[in-house]
């Protein structure tokens, strides 16, 4: 039989798209959150490097001595407030491992909607219980939402900036506010800030890690930088949760590829800049030609926008999109709402003109 912790979890929208992908012939597909130019040569260099001085065997489960170091001084640098830090396996391995080490059964866990699609399913691995609280329309965290939802049971509340499926970016008043409101019930954060480096418009990245020292920051390699099959990502938060992330990481993941931590640090010094401004670019061309068709926040962060369907029913645009050879993700695969849709403007130049083309042509239609 089934477990119980399983039956009743389904597969991430995403997902379906993705295993759409490889049945269709040649689509343009906006659906999926990777980057769109491949892993930087000095990276990629370091790792191949490492690799053939053998370094490929098992290492410590929290992560290579260097690796960890310039982990603590880049952390410090942002004025983040935090004891250690651990390797993980991608930001996904860092969110489970939060959850095992913080979260008992039938603990509920505040997570806002929409949300990034492993967040709920994660905590009922854990036999936690997800509640979510609607950011709609402007997706932001308004703490007067998540108020009645709090009760004796309430352990933490994870939030995601810069955010996807939104790209909303938070500021450092919504920052404090949020702080405020955990300290108020004492409540861990669950920071997911896997796109830090992705900001537009000249922000600069605040961390809730700067206003709140409960807080669990969770950060990888995988979006900045085209490491996402790489999986590496590290946690940051106080010592003695980082000692039992290592006891549970030492009994599932055991440790991060170390070629791959190697390549890591390279990685952390990597200029990206150019790429970013690249992401920007996209940025402003796909909201210039779509704004006009779609009501869309316009994206501060991360590389996606979450239009709404110009009859508020975005699954349906999306098969409408897919019989037209575009993929897209459903809104409803990140929230309780199906108004939706999510565009990644990770892509080709190529690409975003025929996706832009075939979502026109679909609001005409």
């Amino acid at each position: 039989m089934i477990s119980r912790r399983m039956k009743d979890l389904h597969p991430s929208g995403i997902r379906r798209i993705f295993d759409l992908a490889a049945k269709m012939e040649n689509p343009v597909n906006l659906s999926i959150g990777t980057a769109f130019f491949d892993v930087p040569e000095p990276i990629k260099r370091e790792a191949i490097r490492w690799m053939e001085k053998g370094l490929n065997q098992y290492v410590g489960t929290q992560g290579l001595t260097d690796l960890r170091a310039a982990l603590h001084r880049h952390l410090e640098k942002q004025g983040v407030q935090f004891d250690d830090v651990i390797v993980t396996s991608g930001v996904t391995g860092a969110f489970l491992l939060t959850l095992l080490v913080l979260v008992d059964p039938g603990e509920e866990v505040l997570i806002p909607d929409p949300r990034f699609v492993m967040y709920s399913p994660a905590v009922e691995l854990v036999e936690g219980v997800p509640k979510l609280f609607s950011t709609y329309p402007d997706f932001r965290i308004r703490v007067e939402d998540i108020r009645p939802l709090v009760s004796s049971k309430t352990k933490a509340l994870v939030i995601n900036s810069p955010n996807n499926p939104t790209g909303v970016v938070y500021s450092e008043d919504e920052l404090r506010a949020i702080a405020a409101f955990a300290r108020e019930y004492d409540l861990w954060i669950i920071a997911d800030e896997i796109y830090e480096h992705f900001l537009f418009d000249g922000l600069r990245f605040r961390s809730i890690g700067e206003f709140y020292p409960k807080t669990v920051l969770m950060r990888g390699f995988s979006k900045s930088w085209a490491m996402s099959g790489w999986r590496i990502g590290y946690i940051a938060t106080r010592r003695d949760v980082i000692q039992k992330m290592i006891v549970a990481q030492q009994y599932s993941y055991v440790c991060v590829a170390p070629y791959v931590q190697k390549a890591a640090l390279v990685a952390l010094e990597y200029d990206g800049s150019a790429l970013i401004r690249e992401y920007e670019q996209k940025r402003d061309y796909v909201y210039a030609e779509l704004k006009d068709f779609f009501h869309i926040a316009r994206p501060q962060g991360a590389f996606f926008m979450f239009p709404e369907a110009p009859d508020g029913d975005g699954d349906l645009l999306v098969e409408r999109a897919i019989q037209k050879n575009l993929l897209l993700v459903p809104g409803s695969a990140f929230s309780q709402q199906r108004s939706h849709f999510r565009i990644s403007f990770s892509a080709s130049d190529e690409d975003l003109k025929k996706g832009i083309a075939i979502l026109k042509q679909l609001v005409h239609d």
